[in-house]
């Protein structure tokens, strides 16, 4: 047997005397795998094979000395193991000097070895030693390989110190470094103050100039200025400053630097009192050749009043200041700053002119404008109303928002699933620790390699994953993979998503660590003495005024990162999430039994001629999942109601929720036009609907747990689509099963394939309605027996709309039935009569009828009523038969209570009640031409009989098309018996708001489709001749409706085509800015996917004329109907009405209605005594024209 075949038999043998042959190896070992890596199937480099031969050659030694021991062990009966040495054989007294192994072993000396002899044993020596001193040279080559490696590894040193471009500040730098008694660090700043940059050329200045404008920053430049400031927000400045002077010392790098870049690190420094730092920042803003503003020198003083430094230096920064142009007054009113930092600052400028003092605060500004001038007037009645839970209930429940609010997440008992234990709950169990675990490492190492990188100047994600802890983070990523549906999520909405929760965790954690909580829960309990039914204040004040009365304004929070760096964060964590989640092939298998899949899969597919990348779980996990049936649903803190009263909104950052940061003005994540209108509007401007959220905010809500009770029994059995509840997927129709013969004809299969994509489209569509309805019937179980509040902000027309969006007042009919106010009224003399009134309104069935027949009406059918609330699911089912079928029992058992009081004018009531406005749109446009036919049709002038507009239009058209049939018209004839009131209602409903002929004829064809006997071949002809027949009948009976939409929309063209958005006030104040620009795409590379994302919401680019003037027309009546809401809102808060709208649809208890009603009448006539569209004009000419004519 040969040497080599024996070593690949003895393999076992070989490794076993590894250990034995190599000394301090299992070191040498884990430094050779951190320097090359695993081993993989690819070609090796030169120097990895150089290294593998050695190591080849050091595993033939092995081996040799190996067959050397067997053959001792043939000759001697011992072996020395602990040494082993190639001795000599004995030389042969014959044979040729051939060597003929003994048969048996040979005796010899006591102790001493027999020593094997020949020319091969020679050769096997020199070898050995020739292999041994490769050995001693690899191990020398491993050694300093490691060292460089560990060398390579270690971090660098943070860099502080800049280099600078300007000669002059770079000596002056290298002098103060070098702390010569010429310059001492006091007075350094002051020398850089007084180093003014060389003259910069016309294309250097207007460089610089488009370098100082934020709002034209590259997208590289804004996640640079993201990385600096989500440094200071995860205390990294020492990172931050060194990446800085990474970049003002690369001449091309340099160019992305903005003033505010280097602003937010002097800040940091300034904060933690690091004059040095500060001082050095301070010069290479003067060496990049820009002028420090009010930010820097705030910065730089409020650093000095920390250290206490000389009054000389103080002295020298503030004339710097003074030659600038720049006002000491204004670091106090213009620099946002905390009260630390405005003390700081103070503590500075005192030392220098002790006699200075900051400006007083300015007192609060009262909002002038004339339709709010008893709003804030002082003299006259007011009853502002209060609610009617104790101080102690209240301070109670905003302890448990509170709680919920700082854990950001509500766990809620699902309402479908049963809590009996499974076995797939156990192993589902048991997978998730695995998973957390294997997420925990992920992102460690995904952590250490960005630092790694930002050690060596690139701005990388690492203080972004700071934002967070791990465990934190896990729990992030682990409530994503539980909400992902089987047919995956786009990586763009789950990254966004992902990106927008780890930033709003953050700034829940950040006012918990500053000890903001703690300010906020005094300030709120004495905030709720103005709230609290056992509490009185020395006088009225609306919840606003009281709050900002306790104290300063809150510092603005800090704004949420730019898109692009929330998008590549979310993808960062989806790839961990990817990467790191594994389960077995078969979860039932015992662990190591089988092979690990990833849960989630990264794939691409095509969703409206678009290829885009996709996260889709895997099937098996699916199984699992709906297998273990968990009974919990997880929601973000956010999106549940809140459990006490909101924070009133104060300014366009600060209101709503507690601790969770929300918008004033919602919009598409990324937009920033709106926010910047919002502060740079007048603060007493926006008054009106500060205030107008915050009492729509304040209103009491609980579940109606009777209503809830009949729900839940139909969505726990199979639904009910025609009552509005969704079946479950067991419901969805089945393709059909099967395949088809060889010979099916092509057109067959057509049919198949479209019966199979109807069969699917229905499926999706009945899952995502089915889980609308369980979101929104577990929070309702969830929040059965509590007092709950629902805080609201607005778009950008001004309409209002509650934050939490599964359970609110806005959703369907279902979703209204479930609610009611917490706070109840007796209903008086005539409550029940509007409730009556309110019952035959749901029905839909006396449209045209006056008040008192409708009174009539429900007097005629109160045996349905009652036997409706008594037995809703076995009776004669009466309620089923309304237009708003839930609403409509909710209002059935709440008379049946109200009837069967002994005295029903003390019945206390909690359903609202509603007066819906008459086609809202048309009222307006109406109202603003002054057309007295067509405000007649909207119910705006005085008649007997309620009008309704859309039959109106109806018989219009139906003069029309006798007219037309009688000359000869074939479709006008084929439409005889098919126009009616519904047939017209959404083209009239949606024209004022800017529908054009191709909306119209699409909506009154699907109305069409309806009729089981009308010709579908004529379908396209019939439609297209109604449209023209309800635009022709709308022109006639609102002749200046047409008139003002077409001003409007030649307006906005113009406008547009100048290159401007279309802006306009509100008579309310509140500055309005239509977001249609022309699409921009802009691409966040790297990591599984480069992202590739659409907006048209970017204010650099040029506007979309289509757009911007298809949208004026309804966004203005739209920002008019809102401006009518809130007057309405805001005169009955002042009066003591419970009030919450659903944009036109105003509520309140049944016994308020008349006052309501008095209220909104008044208000659309104050609101119309403006002169809107002149002012609007006005408007228009001085914004957009540079030469009024």
């Amino acid at each position: 047997m040969s040497v080599l075949r024996w070593g690949c038999g003895a393999g076992g043998l070989g490794r076993v005397l590894r250990s034995c042959g190599r000394r301090g190896l299992p070191a040498e070992e884990g430094t050779l795998g951190v320097g090359l890596g695993p081993r993989r199937s690819s070609s090796a480099s030169p120097r990895e094979q150089d290294l593998r031969k050695d190591w080849g050659h050091a595993e033939l030694l092995e081996v040799l000395e190996a067959r050397v021991r067997q053959l001792q062990a043939e000759s001697v009966s011992e072996v020395t193991v602990n040494k082993v040495d190639v001795a000599r054989l004995p030389e042969s007294g014959g044979g040729g000097g051939s060597f003929q192994p003994p048969r048996k072993a040979q005796v010899g000396a006591k102790g001493a070895a027999p020593q094997p002899s020949g020319r091969w044993a020679e050769k096997l020596d020199k070898e050995k030693q020739t292999l041994q001193k490769r050995k001693q040279q690899l191990e020398m080559k491993l050694q300093v390989q490691a060292q460089r490696l560990s060398q390579k590894l270690k971090p660098k040193p943070l860099k502080m110190e800049p280099q600078l471009v300007r000669r002059q500040l770079a000596d002056s730098l290298q002098c103060w470094a070098q702390g010569t008694p010429e310059s001492p660090s006091e007075e350094q700043l002051a020398q850089a103050l007084q180093k003014v940059p060389q003259k910069l050329s016309p294309k250097e200045e207007q460089a610089l100039a488009d370098r100082e404008v934020e709002a034209q920053l590259t997208g590289q430049q804004q996640k640079l200025l993201a990385f600096f400031e989500c440094c200071l927000l995860t205390d990294n400045l020492r990172l931050a400053h060194h990446v800085l002077v990474a970049h003002h010392g690369n001449p091309h790098k340099q160019q992305l630097l903005t003033l505010a870049m280097y602003n937010t690190i002097m800040l940091g420094w300034a904060r933690q009192g690091s004059f040095k730092e500060l001082v050095y920042v301070f010069i290479m803003v003067k060496d990049a050749g820009f002028s420090p503003d009010l930010l820097s020198y705030a910065a730089a003083l409020q650093c000095m009043g920390r250290l206490d430094q000389h009054a000389r230096t103080i002295q020298r920064c503030l004339e710097q200041m003074a030659q600038d142009g720049l006002q000491l007054q204004d670091l106090f009113t213009a620099v946002p700053l905390s009260e630390e930092e405005r003390a700081a600052l103070l503590r500075a400028i005192v030392k220098v002119q002790p006699t200075f003092s900051p400006p007083p605060r300015s007192p609060p500004q009262v909002n002038t404008s004339v339709l709010l001038r008893e709003i804030y007037a002082k003299d006259g009645p007011v009853s502002y109303p209060k609610l009617h839970l104790p101080l102690k209930t209240l301070q109670g429940l905003f302890q448990q928002q509170l709680h919920m609010e700082l854990t950001t997440s509500v766990y809620v008992e699902s309402v479908e699933k049963a809590a009996v234990l499974t076995k797939e709950r156990k192993t589902l169990k048991n997978l998730r620790v695995q998973w957390e675990a294997a997420l925990h490492r992920a992102l460690q190492e995904t952590k250490a390699s960005l630092a790694r990188q930002a050690h060596k100047g690139r701005p990388t994600l690492y203080p972004f994953m700071c934002l967070l802890s791990e465990r934190e983070f896990v729990q992030l990523l682990m409530q994503t993979l539980q909400a992902l549906p089987a047919q995956g999520e786009s990586l763009v909405c789950v990254a966004q998503e992902l990106g927008r929760r780890a930033f709003s965790r953050h700034m829940v954690q950040k006012q918990q660590l500053n000890n903001q909580v703690q300010a906020l829960e005094q300030r709120y309990t004495q905030y709720l003495h103005l709230l609290a039914s056992d509490t009185q204040v020395a006088e009225p004040h609306l919840p606003r005024q009281y709050w900002e009365a306790l104290g300063p304004p809150e510092v603005p929070q800090e704004k949420s990162f730019p898109l692009p760096v929330l998008l590549q964060l979310g993808r960062q964590l989806a790839e961990v999430l990817v990467q790191a989640v594994q389960m077995p092939r078969s979860p039932a298998s015992p662990p190591g039994s089988c092979g690990l899949i990833p849960v989630l899969y990264h794939v691409y597919s095509f969703r409206s001629f678009r290829q885009i990348g996709i996260l889709k779980p895997h099937p098996a996990y699916m199984q699992l999942l709906a297998t273990a049936a968990e009974p919990t649903l997880t929601f973000e803190t956010v999106d549940v109601p809140m459990l006490c009263p909101p924070l009133p909104w104060t300014s366009p950052h600060s209101g709503a929720f507690l601790l969770s940061p929300t918008k004033l003005m919602r919009s598409v994540e990324g937009t920033t036009q709106h926010q910047q209108l919002l502060e740079c509007c007048p603060p007493a401007e926006l008054h009106g609907a500060l205030d107008t959220l915050t009492q729509l905010g304040n209103c009491a809500w609980r579940v109606n747990g009777h209503v809830l009770d009949l729900v839940l029994e139909l969505f726990r059995d199979k639904g009910c689509s025609r009552l509005g509840v969704p079946p479950p997927p067991s419901e969805a129709p089945r393709p059909p099963e099967g395949r088809l013969p060889r010979d099916t004809p092509p057109a067959q299969k057509a049919e198949l394939r479209r019966e199979l994509a109807r069969c699917l489209k229905v499926a999706r569509e009945m899952h995502s309605l089915r889980t609308d309805a369980l979101y929104r019937l577990s929070l309702a179980q969830h929040l059965r027996h509590r007092i709950f509040w629902l805080p609201h902000n607005m778009d950008f027309r001004g309409r209002t709309y509650p934050c939490p969006p599964h359970f609110n007042h806005l959703g369907s009919d279902l979703a209204r039935a479930l609610l009611e106010f917490a706070e109840g009224r007796p209903l008086g003399p005539h409550g029940l009569d509007w409730l009556k009134i309110h019952l035959v309104n749901l029905t839909g069935l006396k449209k045209r009828e006056s008040l008192r027949a409708r009174l009539a009406f429900a007097n005629e059918v109160m045996e349905d009523i009652l036997d409706s609330a008594d037995q809703p699911l076995a009776g004669r089912k009466w309620w089923m038969e309304a237009d708003e079928p839930w609403q409509a029992l909710a209002c059935c058992m709440e008379i049946a209570r109200a009837v069967r009081t002994p005295d029903p004018a003390t019945y206390i009531s909690h359903l609202p009640v509603h007066q819906d406005g008459s086609c809202n749109g048309l009222q307006h446009y109406a109202a603003l031409g002054r057309d007295s036919v067509g405000a007649a049709s909207v119910n705006l002038m005085p008649l007997d009989l309620p009008q309704d507009v859309y039959s109106g239009v109806a018989a219009q058209v139906e003069v029309f098309r006798r007219q037309d049939a009688d000359q000869g018209l074939q479709v006008a004839q084929v439409l005889e018996g098919f126009i009616n009131r519904k047939v017209v209602k959404q083209t009239v409903m949606t024209v004022v708001y800017g529908v054009t002929r191709y909306g119209g004829r699409l909506q009154i064809e699907k109305r069409l489709r309806e009729f089981s006997d009308f010709p579908q071949d004529l379908l396209w002809e019939a439609s297209n001749y109604l449209v023209r027949q309800v635009f022709n009948s709308l022109q006639e009976m609102f002749s200046s409706t047409r008139a003002i939409q077409h001003w409007l929309t030649e307006s906005a063209r113009l406008i547009s085509q100048a290159g401007s958005a279309v802006e306009w006030v509100t008579p309310l104040g509140i500055p309005v800015i239509q977001p249609y620009h022309q699409e921009a795409k802009f691409m966040v590379k790297g990591g599984i996917q480069s992202i590739t994302c659409s907006k048209a919401w970017d204010s650099s680019q040029k506007p979309n004329t289509q757009k911007q003037k298809n949208g004026f027309p309804p966004n203005f009546i739209h920002s008019l109907d809102s401006s009518h809401m809130m007057l309405t809102a805001l005169h009955c808060y002042r009066k003591g009405l419970t009030f919450v709208s659903v944009h036109d649809c105003f509520w309140t208890h049944a016994a308020d209605i008349a006052i309501m009603n008095q209220v909104c009448r008044e208000q659309f006539v104050r609101l119309h005594s403006q002169p809107i569209l002149q002012d609007l004009s006005a408007f228009l000419v001085k914004r957009f024209c540079s030469s009024p004519r």
